[in-house]
């Protein structure tokens, strides 16, 4: 494997730990670190993938697109809350611990930077550059595949079963729809309206 994409998902995996684990997440504003993380992954995916601006050709028809695809994944997690409160005794206060991190925050606040800069840079870092290069080494659904453990794997520090769950679900799905539709803009407004849907608008609790 590549160096450099190796140094890259440890980077992520390091701001991921940041973010989420119990030993550091306590003493950072989510907020603040979330935004700087999406920088710098967008700063390696430019490094890495001289092309990725090749990926950004937007038509109303990938708007549109995003949106339905946004709505399905809503849909999914809302079929899995109700299953998922079946089977896991857990779920309901795992998934309260995940909307907690939006308490005293403006949401007009997390909903622009949800919209327009993490879902974007998140697509931008997993999709559009880790998932193509493991496809390129891969195949394209051992490339989906890895990427979406990756994905999950780096949410493992939260020690939070469903968040871990959501991100492989999410992680799949968009890489899915890469292949499917092979345009990084469709995803990246799938994932970014989603993000604001599932996280502000219509929460899933």
């Amino acid at each position: 494997m590549n160096k450099k994409y190796i140094l890259a998902i440890f980077t992520a995996a390091v701001l991921w730990f940041i973010m989420f684990s119990p030993w550091t997440s306590s003493y950072i504003d989510f907020w603040i670190a979330m935004p700087f993380s999406a920088v710098i992954l967008c700063i390696i995916s430019a490094l890495l993938n001289k092309d990725l601006k090749t990926e950004f050709k937007l038509s109303i028809r990938d708007v549109i697109t995003g949106i339905i695809y946004a709505i399905i994944l809503w849909v999914v997690f809302v079929c899995g809350d109700y299953i998922s409160n079946f089977l896991f005794p857990f779920e309901k206060a795992q998934v309260s611990s995940i909307y907690g991190i939006r308490a005293g925050h403006n949401s007009s606040t997390l909903i622009i930077l949800l919209l327009f800069l993490i879902g974007p840079a998140e697509e931008i870092f997993w999709r559009g550059t880790i998932q193509k290069y493991f496809m390129r080494k891969k195949g394209s659904w051992s490339g989906i595949l890895i990427t979406s453990i990756i994905y999950a794997l780096v949410h493992l520090w939260s020690f939070n079963f469903m968040l871990i769950m959501a991100a492989f679900v999410c992680g799949f799905f968009w890489g899915t729809l890469f292949l499917y539709k092979k345009r990084l803009s469709v995803v990246i407004i799938s994932h970014a309206v989603w993000d604001v849907a599932v996280f502000i608008l219509f929460p899933i609790l």
